[in-house]
Order: C-alpha cells, then structure tokens, then sequence
C-alpha cells in the first residue's frame, strides 16, 4: 500500500489534507457546510491543471457507489467503485472499501481517504469521461499477473437475481488477513465464518489440523497440544518431499469445514461449507522434518453421477506459479484411472478454470497423437487418458485438429501443427509419478 502521507499531483495541481479538503479552497474564502457536507468551488488558479479548475464535489463522507480514482500497491492511480463504508473512531474519520474496476474482485480493500483522489470523483450514475482513455488501462503484463494465479468456480450457473445475492451478500472481505504456517496471506474473498469471528481482521490458522484463532498467542497455546504434523487422512502419494493425503469428509468433519471456510477466501463462488460428509478431500503437502505443509487441495464427491472426478481445487497464494494446480489436475485423472473410469470437472467452469484444463488436456492429448502418429480413436484416446470423450473432442476441435466426416470425428495429426500447439500449450508442471500411487477407490461401507 501507498504512503497516507497528504497527496499532491506534480502538475501543480491542489494538495489535500486527510479530509479531503483542498489546500487552495482556503483562499476562495468560500466554505458551506451543510449536514455534515461540505460543496468547494476552487478559484481560478493559473498554476492548477485545467481539468481540476472550478471542479465541485461533495466531501465528507463519499457515497457509496461514486467512482474515483485510487491509489493502488503500485503506486498508480486506478479507477474504483466505492462498495461500503465505515467510520473511524475520529471525527469526520472514514474508510472505504473499493472495487478496483480494472481487476477482479480478489483486490477489493479498505482504503484511507488520502489514497483516493477527490479532483476525479464521480457520483453514481455519473458518465465516466476516461473509461477508454490509456491511462485507466492495464497493461498486458499487469493483467496476466493478476488473472493467472489460480482455478476457481464461475459463476455461469447463476441467475442474475441470485447472482446479484451472492454479490451483496459477500461484497466486503470480513477477513483481510490469515497467518498459516509461515506465512502472512492477504485473502481474496468473503468467507462465512462463524458470527463470532466476524469482527476479527487477521485469523491465525493451525497448519496442520486447520483450526483457526482469533490472536496469535492463541495459536501458540494451540501449537503446543496440537498432536498433527499431517492432515488427517490417509497418505496415498509420496515422491521426494511431495505427499498427497486423502480426508474422508464424513470422518474428519471438523478439519473438512475448516478447509472449506479457508479455502473460500480465495474462492469467490464456493458454496460447500458444512455439508461435508459426500466428500472425500485430496491434500498435497510439502514434507520437511517439522511436519507435512498444506500447498493446495482439490476434492471430488464419493459418487457423482455426472461421472466428476473433480468438485473444487485450490493451490494457496504462496505457492502458486509453480506447477502445482496443473499436478493437482493430473493427480485427479490418475484416480480415474485407478477406478477405470473415464472423468471431467465439475461444471460450470470459470475461463480461468477452462483455460487451466484446456492446457492439460491438449498436453495430454497431442502427446498420445505425437506418439501414435495419430491411428487412434477419439474413444481409445478416452480410454487411454480417462479423459472425458466431450472433452477429447472440444480440446481438439479447438485446436482444428478434428473433422466430421461420414458421420464420425477424424483425428488430422499433421507433425508441424502438433509441434506449435504443444509448443503454446508450455510445459506441463510437475509429473505424477502413476507408480508412487497407493490408493483403493472410495466404497461405501
């Protein structure tokens, strides 16, 4: 975050206290306050930049729903949405929380006053001026940073009545910070949380069993006791420091609904919280001599009839970009193929999401084709990856390596153009090692 030191703007234009108040309107001698409002008219100055001369606005506290431009962590100035606010325990004192146009909503946050820049406030229903001016955009770069982290649920199943539920319902982060292990996350989304922890800024989660604690010498206490260095479950997966455990909902109900709450802070549509007990939870871990570190998870329903092998999947923030969402998507396959089944993603999937497994599948995919100098059926191709045949055929349609002919689907393998798509597809992360999997499909007891 910026500085809350008192703004200025290098062109000459006005400095502002943390009130907002211009330093020039001073010298207008013109000052109305009217229920708690205050309307300024700045004077002719020749030193201001024009666009900030004679501008009127109305401080103190801002509406909520007005545009301004903010001050984000890299020091630049982004368009936002003014979504709630609050008083401070001083006079006048407020905060805001802000949507920041250009980004997802991951990034909302509480600001001060002097990160937001009162000469570009906009009023709700207000035409914005700049929304196609250069300055508001992002760069190429600035978005990938932003978008590329992780796989999350859409919203695509939505109606736009609950959709606009859902968005009020969790429009402010009630946590902004959680400790797990040795790291301090800022989170993303609303959690639900239970009521008493919904004053609670910072929430310090046990690494191992995931319980969570409103103050840190609580987790110390905690720590003491806490007999876990793994999670609760069985471990099905090891090579090197990698391990991967498996949690039975219905078992481990408590640690099951910890990990929900956790993992929907950086989930924005995540609706399993309680109702645990269909599911199992798949864990990886990095291993050192102090114990097993969660690093991300995925779970699948014990029976789908959609044939899912896959419900939801999260890599935490400190560890993703490593290849680690992609390991998880490889391991979910694998499972289906312990099982002989063929398997697909709980639908609907968000682009992000489609995007992560539209790469693993033409990885997958174009590497059998390469091998086979494609003699191979898109069922034998299914059967060969437990890759859904819908999906088979997608990935390949998109890649204009399939045709319809005589009424079936013909594989176009030609070695050039499967050489650039597997090129554009990257590399594919870290491997599962199939022979490091002990593991008994799921039966009902």
């Amino acid at each position: 975050m910026g500085s809350t030191d008192l703004l200025s703007r290098s062109n000459g234009a006005m400095a502002m206290d943390r009130h907002g108040v211009g330093a020039h309107a001073q010298s207008n001698g013109e000052e109305r306050r009217a229920n708690g409002n205050i309307d300024i008219d700045f004077v002719n100055d020749s030193n201001q930049d024009a666009s900030f001369k004679r501008r009127k606005f109305t401080a103190l506290p801002l509406e909520v729903g007005a545009r301004v431009l903010c001050r984000w962590r890299d020091d630049k100035y982004h368009p936002v949405r003014i979504i709630e606010r609050r008083k401070l325990c001083g006079p006048d004192e407020y905060q805001y929380y802000v949507h920041y146009t250009e980004f997802n909503r991951r990034l909302d946050e509480w600001v001060k006053l002097d990160q937001l820049e009162l000469g570009s406030l906009e009023q709700e229903g207000e035409e914005k001026a700049d929304d196609k001016g250069g300055s508001l955009k992002m760069t190429r770069h600035q978005k990938r940073k932003i978008d590329e982290t992780h796989v999350e649920e859409g919203h695509e199943d939505f109606d736009a009545a609950s959709l606009r539920e859902h968005e009020e319902f969790t429009k402010v982060k009630n946590i902004s910070k959680i400790e797990l292990g040795k790291y301090e996350i800022d989170t993303w989304y609303f959690s639900p949380f239970p009521p008493e922890y919904s004053s609670c800024d910072k929430l310090f989660f046990c690494e191992f069993c995931l319980n969570f604690l409103k103050r840190k010498e609580q987790l110390t206490r905690h720590m003491r006791k806490c007999t876990y260095k793994h999670p609760p479950g069985d471990e099905i997966y090891r090579s090197g420091s990698l391990s991967m455990f498996e949690v039975d909902g219905r078992k481990n109900k408590i640690y099951g609904q910890n990990l929900c709450y956790l993992a929907k802070l950086f989930l924005d549509h995540k609706t399993l919280y309680y109702d645990v007990d269909f599911f199992l939870f798949y864990i990886l871990c990095e291993c050192d001599d102090r114990g097993c570190h969660m690093v991300g998870y995925f779970s699948k329903e014990k029976h789908s009839e959609e044939g899912y092998n896959l419900a939801c999947i999260l890599t935490l923030p400190p560890y993703q970009r490593k290849g680690y969402g992609k390991f998880l998507i490889s391991f979910s396959y694998e499972l289906s193929k312990k099982e002989m089944k063929v398997g697909t993603p709980e639908r609907p999937l968000s682009d992000l999401g489609l995007l992560s497994y539209r790469g693993y599948w033409t990885r997958v995919l174009l590497d059998i084709i390469k091998k086979h100098r494609g003699n191979l059926s898109i069922k034998e191709l299914s059967d060969m990856t437990a890759i859904k045949t819908e999906d088979v055929i997608s990935t390949l349609q998109s890649l204009e390596l399939i045709q319809y002919r005589k009424g079936q689907h013909v594989i176009c393998a030609d070695p050039k153009l499967l050489e650039r798509h597997l090129k554009a597809a990257g590399k594919g992360g870290l491997e599962v090692d199939p022979t490091k999997l002990i593991w008994t499909p799921y039966k009902e007891q």
